[in-house]
């Protein structure tokens, strides 16, 4: 039998299982029931009615959290000489390009965002079986493959996060800290969500939002009502 510790204990019996919250009770509740010693992400859950292994119901896209995720995001920046000093300007971690092949080849991923130029992308290419797991890979339809390094940089360390579904029709973000206003972990669920109900494919058919958790790291899941939100 699972241990469970007097703080999670205390933490479980704040929830009422026989219960599903709204966005707002459930961003206040999240705050009240951390076990973390530290300032945990704050990760919001949602089970969607698609099947991931048809092309057309695999949703991933972009959304800009409008009080970011509290972490400072680490970005690569994978291009040719020329937008170089763009990246740099822009607050981009690391900039380059075969120093930095080389380096991804032999193991290296400390980074949270790698955007590339397209004419850089033949030459990555290769790299997708190391970057792809780890939802690293430059990709057009979130906005890391542009000439625009500058406005690509911007946008991340603002509060850009990408998402994408995964094999059990689920997708996971994180959309704040719990030293957040429950009001500014609220507002950010609700973007995302929006965006994911925006999201939604013409084929996929029954219920779209199946299933909602917020959750902190190391504590409960708190389950959201669905009929809550537009479908």
């Amino acid at each position: 039998m699972a241990f469970i510790s007097k703080k999670r204990k205390v933490a479980n019996a704040k929830l009422d299982a026989n219960k599903t919250y709204s966005l707002k009770e459930a961003s206040a509740l999240v705050k009240d029931i951390n076990v973390a010693k530290f300032d945990a992400s704050v990760d919001l859950h949602v089970r969607l009615g698609v099947d991931p292994k048809k092309a057309d119901q695999a949703i991933r896209g972009t959304v800009t959290l409008p009080h970011g995720t509290g972490k400072v995001k680490k970005v690569l920046v994978l291009c040719t000489p020329d937008k170089e000093a763009d990246a740099i300007g822009a607050g981009a971690d690391f900039v380059g390009l075969d120093e930095f092949v080389q380096k991804i080849e032999g193991g290296w991923t400390d980074v949270d965002v790698v955007i590339a130029t397209p004419a850089v992308m033949p030459k990555i290419g290769k790299l997708g079986k190391i970057l792809g797991p780890r939802n690293l890979m430059p990709n057009p339809k979130t906005g890391t493959v542009t000439n625009d390094v500058a406005a690509a940089v911007n946008e991340v360390k603002g509060g850009k996060i990408a998402f994408k579904v995964d094999k059990a029709g689920i997708v996971h973000a994180s959309i704040g800290r719990v030293s957040f206003s429950a009001d500014k972990i609220a507002e950010n669920g609700q973007e995302l969500l929006n965006a994911l109900i925006k999201a939604k494919p013409t084929t996929a058919k029954g219920t779209y939002l199946k299933g909602i958790s917020l959750a902190s790291t190391m504590s409960p899941g708190i389950p959201l009502d669905t009929k809550s939100f537009v479908q």
